[in-house]
Protein backbone atom coordinates (compact mmCIF):
# COMPACT_ATOMS: atom_id res chain seq x y z
CA UNK A 1 0.00 0.00 0.00
CA UNK A 2 0.95 3.51 -0.66
CA UNK A 3 1.83 5.82 2.35
CA UNK A 4 3.19 8.89 1.17
CA UNK A 5 5.65 11.10 3.42
CA UNK A 6 7.25 14.34 3.37
CA UNK A 7 10.67 13.43 4.55
CA UNK A 8 12.39 10.14 4.45
CA UNK A 9 14.80 10.41 7.26
CA UNK A 10 17.94 8.34 6.92
CA UNK A 11 19.74 7.03 10.62
CA UNK A 12 23.40 6.61 11.06
CA UNK A 13 26.04 5.39 13.67
CA UNK A 14 27.61 8.29 15.11
CA UNK A 15 30.62 7.33 17.78
CA UNK A 16 29.92 10.21 19.74
CA UNK A 17 26.08 10.99 20.31
CA UNK A 18 22.75 8.83 20.01
CA UNK A 19 22.89 8.75 15.97
CA UNK A 20 23.34 11.18 13.05
CA UNK A 21 20.24 11.86 10.62
CA UNK A 22 19.92 12.82 7.05
CA UNK A 23 17.20 14.65 5.54
CA UNK A 24 15.59 14.01 2.10
CA UNK A 25 12.39 15.75 0.83
CA UNK A 26 9.47 13.57 -1.16
CA UNK A 27 11.25 15.27 -4.32
CA UNK A 28 14.54 14.03 -3.44
CA UNK A 29 15.93 16.75 -2.66
CA UNK A 30 18.01 17.07 0.56
CA UNK A 31 16.74 19.39 3.65
CA UNK A 32 18.92 20.68 6.35
CA UNK A 33 16.43 19.74 9.41
CA UNK A 34 12.88 18.81 9.93
CA UNK A 35 11.77 19.19 13.42
CA UNK A 36 8.44 17.01 13.50
CA UNK A 37 11.25 14.36 12.15
CA UNK A 38 13.54 14.71 14.45
CA UNK A 39 11.12 14.28 17.63
CA UNK A 40 10.13 11.10 16.01
CA UNK A 41 13.51 9.42 15.72
CA UNK A 42 14.05 10.64 19.06
CA UNK A 43 10.80 8.49 20.36
CA UNK A 44 11.75 6.04 17.90
CA UNK A 45 15.39 5.66 19.49
CA UNK A 46 14.33 5.80 23.23
CA UNK A 47 12.28 2.94 22.89
CA UNK A 48 15.42 0.95 21.49
CA UNK A 49 17.60 2.22 24.20
CA UNK A 50 15.00 3.05 26.94
CA UNK A 51 16.61 6.33 27.44
CA UNK A 52 14.36 9.40 28.24
CA UNK A 53 17.05 11.48 26.71
CA UNK A 54 18.21 11.21 22.73
CA UNK A 55 21.04 13.60 21.35
CA UNK A 56 21.22 13.57 17.30
CA UNK A 57 23.19 15.08 14.75
CA UNK A 58 21.86 16.89 11.62
CA UNK A 59 23.96 18.81 9.40
CA UNK A 60 22.45 22.11 10.91
CA UNK A 61 23.20 21.06 14.73
CA UNK A 62 23.09 19.10 17.22
CA UNK A 63 19.85 18.61 18.60
CA UNK A 64 18.89 17.55 22.11
CA UNK A 65 15.06 15.86 22.95
CA UNK A 66 13.95 14.44 25.89
CA UNK A 67 10.55 12.29 26.21
CA UNK A 68 8.06 13.51 28.68
CA UNK A 69 5.26 10.99 28.51
CA UNK A 70 4.42 8.06 26.55
CA UNK A 71 4.11 9.76 23.20
CA UNK A 72 5.39 13.64 23.79
CA UNK A 73 8.42 14.51 22.71
CA UNK A 74 10.35 17.94 23.30
CA UNK A 75 13.31 18.89 21.20
CA UNK A 76 15.40 21.89 21.63
CA UNK A 77 15.62 23.30 17.96
CA UNK A 78 18.56 25.96 18.73
CA UNK A 79 19.10 29.92 17.83
CA UNK A 80 17.14 30.82 14.83
CA UNK A 81 19.45 33.04 12.13
CA UNK A 82 17.68 36.30 10.87
CA UNK A 83 20.69 38.01 9.14
CA UNK A 84 19.53 37.93 5.50
CA UNK A 85 23.36 36.29 4.11
CA UNK A 86 21.98 33.34 6.99
CA UNK A 87 18.51 33.16 5.33
CA UNK A 88 20.15 32.64 2.31
CA UNK A 89 18.83 35.54 0.48
CA UNK A 90 20.50 37.20 -2.42
CA UNK A 91 20.87 40.47 -1.78
CA UNK A 92 20.62 42.36 1.56
CA UNK A 93 17.52 43.22 2.59
CA UNK A 94 15.66 43.74 6.23
CA UNK A 95 14.30 40.63 6.96
CA UNK A 96 11.67 41.28 9.73
CA UNK A 97 9.91 42.46 6.29
CA UNK A 98 10.55 41.39 2.73
CA UNK A 99 8.20 43.26 1.30
CA UNK A 100 7.10 40.89 -0.62
CA UNK A 101 3.35 40.80 -2.34
CA UNK A 102 0.83 38.20 -1.93
CA UNK A 103 -2.68 38.18 -2.97
CA UNK A 104 -5.71 36.60 -1.45
CA UNK A 105 -8.64 34.57 -2.88
CA UNK A 106 -10.35 38.28 -3.87
CA UNK A 107 -7.21 39.56 -5.79
CA UNK A 108 -6.57 41.71 -2.64
CA UNK A 109 -2.60 42.78 -1.71
CA UNK A 110 -0.84 41.76 1.04
CA UNK A 111 2.59 42.90 1.59
CA UNK A 112 5.10 41.12 4.35
CA UNK A 113 6.65 38.58 4.70
CA UNK A 114 9.76 37.47 8.02
CA UNK A 115 12.26 35.48 7.29
CA UNK A 116 14.19 33.13 9.55
CA UNK A 117 16.17 30.24 9.22
CA UNK A 118 15.95 26.85 11.57
CA UNK A 119 17.85 24.86 10.09
CA UNK A 120 16.52 25.73 6.69
CA UNK A 121 15.00 28.76 5.03
CA UNK A 122 11.54 29.98 6.19
CA UNK A 123 9.07 32.94 5.19
CA UNK A 124 6.30 33.74 7.41
CA UNK A 125 3.17 36.28 6.44
CA UNK A 126 0.71 37.55 9.37
CA UNK A 127 -2.70 38.13 7.71
CA UNK A 128 -5.98 38.08 9.63
CA UNK A 129 -7.53 35.01 7.97
CA UNK A 130 -5.69 32.25 6.70
CA UNK A 131 -8.47 31.04 4.82
CA UNK A 132 -8.95 34.04 2.63
CA UNK A 133 -4.89 33.12 1.03
CA UNK A 134 -4.43 30.02 -1.40
CA UNK A 135 -1.20 29.03 0.11
CA UNK A 136 -1.09 26.04 -3.06
CA UNK A 137 -0.64 29.12 -5.31
CA UNK A 138 1.27 31.52 -3.07
CA UNK A 139 3.59 28.76 -1.80
CA UNK A 140 5.61 27.62 -5.40
CA UNK A 141 5.39 31.26 -6.36
CA UNK A 142 7.45 32.39 -2.90
CA UNK A 143 10.04 28.98 -2.81
CA UNK A 144 10.76 29.13 -6.24
CA UNK A 145 11.21 33.07 -6.30
CA UNK A 146 15.17 33.98 -7.03
CA UNK A 147 15.41 36.10 -3.98
CA UNK A 148 16.20 32.70 -2.40
CA UNK A 149 18.88 30.93 -3.78
CA UNK A 150 18.24 27.87 -1.76
CA UNK A 151 14.52 28.20 -2.05
CA UNK A 152 12.51 28.32 0.96
CA UNK A 153 9.30 27.37 2.98
CA UNK A 154 6.17 29.59 2.98
CA UNK A 155 4.15 30.05 6.40
CA UNK A 156 0.72 31.78 6.14
CA UNK A 157 -0.13 32.49 9.74
CA UNK A 158 -3.35 34.08 11.80
CA UNK A 159 -2.44 35.24 15.19
CA UNK A 160 -5.55 33.82 16.74
CA UNK A 161 -5.40 35.03 20.35
CA UNK A 162 -2.39 35.84 22.63
CA UNK A 163 -1.66 32.19 23.16
CA UNK A 164 -2.47 30.68 19.71
CA UNK A 165 -1.50 30.87 16.05
CA UNK A 166 -3.07 29.02 13.06
CA UNK A 167 -0.84 28.22 10.13
CA UNK A 168 -0.83 26.81 6.46
CA UNK A 169 2.58 25.59 5.10
CA UNK A 170 4.48 25.15 2.04
CA UNK A 171 7.36 23.22 2.26
CA UNK A 172 10.60 23.51 -0.40
CA UNK A 173 10.79 20.32 -1.95
CA UNK A 174 7.50 18.80 -0.18
CA UNK A 175 4.58 20.88 -1.20
CA UNK A 176 1.51 21.40 1.03
CA UNK A 177 2.08 19.81 4.42
CA UNK A 178 -0.18 19.29 7.39
CA UNK A 179 2.26 19.83 9.89
CA UNK A 180 5.72 21.21 10.09
CA UNK A 181 8.25 21.49 13.32
CA UNK A 182 10.77 23.80 11.75
CA UNK A 183 7.93 26.12 10.43
CA UNK A 184 6.09 26.23 13.86
CA UNK A 185 9.79 27.51 15.54
CA UNK A 186 9.73 30.43 12.45
CA UNK A 187 6.75 31.17 13.21
CA UNK A 188 7.09 31.64 16.43
CA UNK A 189 10.43 33.58 16.17
CA UNK A 190 8.54 35.78 13.42
CA UNK A 191 5.59 36.34 16.22
CA UNK A 192 8.29 37.73 18.76
CA UNK A 193 10.48 39.13 16.45
CA UNK A 194 7.14 41.40 15.08
CA UNK A 195 5.98 42.15 18.60
CA UNK A 196 2.85 39.36 18.55
CA UNK A 197 3.90 37.15 21.40
CA UNK A 198 6.50 36.73 23.82
CA UNK A 199 8.47 33.74 24.79
CA UNK A 200 5.25 30.67 24.57
CA UNK A 201 2.70 30.17 22.07
CA UNK A 202 1.04 27.15 20.71
CA UNK A 203 1.42 26.91 16.72
CA UNK A 204 -1.87 24.78 14.89
CA UNK A 205 -1.31 22.54 12.21
CA UNK A 206 -4.45 20.80 10.42
CA UNK A 207 -3.08 17.69 12.30
CA UNK A 208 -3.01 18.86 15.50
CA UNK A 209 -1.15 21.76 17.50
CA UNK A 210 2.90 22.09 18.51
CA UNK A 211 3.86 24.29 21.84
CA UNK A 212 6.56 26.50 21.15
CA UNK A 213 9.30 28.42 24.17
CA UNK A 214 12.20 30.28 23.46
CA UNK A 215 13.63 30.43 26.32
CA UNK A 216 16.02 33.09 27.80
CA UNK A 217 19.37 32.42 25.55
CA UNK A 218 17.23 32.62 22.74
CA UNK A 219 16.87 28.63 22.14
CA UNK A 220 14.11 27.10 20.38
CA UNK A 221 12.08 24.27 21.96
CA UNK A 222 9.38 22.53 20.87
CA UNK A 223 6.79 20.04 21.78
CA UNK A 224 4.42 18.27 21.08
CA UNK A 225 2.82 14.40 19.78
CA UNK A 226 4.22 11.43 17.84
CA UNK A 227 2.36 8.76 16.46
CA UNK A 228 3.09 5.58 15.45
CA UNK A 229 1.77 4.60 12.15
CA UNK A 230 2.84 1.03 10.46
CA UNK A 231 6.27 -0.81 10.26
CA UNK A 232 6.96 -1.18 6.72
CA UNK A 233 9.83 -2.86 4.75
CA UNK A 234 11.60 -1.18 1.90
CA UNK A 235 13.81 -3.02 -0.91
CA UNK A 236 16.76 -0.27 -1.39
Amino acid sequence: NYIGCDQLILIKKNRKIDAGLEFYNSDGSESGACGNGTRCVAYFLSKENNQKEIELWTSSGTIKSKILSKNIVESEIGIAKTKWNEIPLNKNLDTTNLNIKIFDKNNKEFIGGTAINVGNPHVVFFVENIENFNIKKIGPLIENNKLFPEKCNVTIAELKNKNLIAVKVWERGAGLTRACGTAACATAVAGNINGYIKEKIDIEFELGILSIFIDEKNNIHMKGPVSEIKEIDIKL
